[in-house]
């Protein structure tokens, strides 16, 4: 079972990166991890735990899309 840390930082993640999306501002995510940390250093640390992992799925999936398409182009699919 999640502590309450971790799904209070899963949500906000969630949250700020649809808000990141919405106003086109890539480093949103800092700004609130320091908001956060001006109160909570642990809730700072699993939200941007949360955020970065994510990044990286993301980063991921893209490279792992592209791989794909590039492999279909070479052999003509």
């Amino acid at each position: 079972m999640a502590s309450s840390v971790e799904t209070l930082a899963a949500a906000l993640a969630e949250d700020c990166l649809k808000a990141m999306k919405a106003t086109g501002e890539d480093r949103l995510y800092v700004e609130v991890g320091h908001v956060l940390g001006a109160s909570s250093q642990t809730l700072e640390e699993a939200f941007l735990t949360e955020v970065r992992v994510r990044l990286a799925e993301r980063a991921a999936r893209d490279f792992l899309i592209r791989r794909v398409k590039e492999s279909k182009a070479a052999r003509g699919d």
